[in-house]
C-alpha cells in the first residue's frame, strides 16, 4: 500500500473512532506502516474526526520527519511497536470512555477471559480462553514508556493491546482494518468489565 493509500484509510479511521466517540477533541494517533523505510503518521494537534490526507505525514523506522511536519508527541511508541511485531502493518490509539476509565480501576494488568468476543483476535477460536492487557502509568517521557513497554512485551507471547493508566489504550493488526477492528472489541470488553465491576450501568 502506498502513503496516498494509507493516508486516505487512516483518514478514515479517524472519523469512524470519532464517531465511536473514543477520539475526542485532539486526542489520539494513528499510523501505516508503508514499508520498512516509511511509516505514515497523524501530525501533532489534529482533531481526529476532521483530519484530510494533509494531517498525515511521513517519519522514518526511528520515528524521524521525512517531510518537516512534526509527529505525534507519541511516535515513539508506534515505532516500538513496529520494531517490537514486524508483521504490524497498523496501529491506533484511542482515549476511549472505557479505556480510560477501566485503566484506573485494575492494577497493572487487566484479565479478560471467558468471552465470546475474544474470537476478535488472532489465533482464538474458543470463548474458553483469556487475555492479558498490560496497564502501564503514564509518563510524558515516552522514550522511557517505549522502554517499559517493551521489557513487558519481550517477555510475554500474545499481547494484543496495552493500557495506559487514566489515558488510553493501544492495539495494533496486520491491517488498519484488523485494528480496528480490535479497537472496537477491546472497547466493548472493557465496558462489559466496568458493568460487572459496578463502574458502569447496564
Amino acid at each position: 500500500m502506498n502513503f496516498n493509500e494509507s493516508a486516505e484509510q487512516l483518514v478514515n479511521a479517524g472519523k469512524i473512532l470519532y464517531d465511536w466517540g473514543m477520539v475526542p477533541a485532539t486526542s489520539g494517533n494513528f499510523s501505516a506502516r508503508i514499508d520498512p523505510n516509511e511509516i505514515a503518521i497523524t501530525i501533532s494537534g489534529k482533531h481526529k474526526g476532521r483530519m484530510t490526507v494533509a494531517d498525515i505525514m511521513r517519519i522514518d523506522p526511528v520515528g524521524m520527519s521525512l517531510d518537516g511536519h512534526t509527529p505525534s508527541a507519541e511516535a515513539g511508541l508506534h515505532v516500538q511497536l513496529y520494531q517490537r511485531y514486524p508483521e504490524t502493518a497498523a496501529i491506533l490509539h484511542a482515549h476511549s470512555i472505557g479505556a480510560t476509565l477501566i485503566s484506573r480501576t485494575v492494577g497493572n494488568e487487566l484479565i479478560l477471559e471467558n468471552y465470546e468476543l475474544l474470537k476478535a483476535f488472532p489465533g482464538i477460536t474458543t470463548h474458553e480462553t483469556r487475555i492479558v492487557i498490560p496497564v502501564f502509568d503514564n509518563d510524558q517521557d515516552i522514550a522511557r514508556l517505549a522502554k517499559q513497554v517493551d521489557e513487558y512485551m519481550a517477555c510475554h507471547e500474545f499481547i494484543p493491546a496495552y493500557l495506559i493508566r487514566g489515558h488510553g489504550f493501544y492495539t495494533w493488526g496486520k491491517s488498519i482494518d484488523d485494528a480496528l477492528k480490535y479497537t472496537e472489541a477491546l472497547e466493548f470488553l472493557f465496558k462489559c468489565e466496568l458493568t460487572t465491576q459496578g463502574v458502569l450501568k447496564p
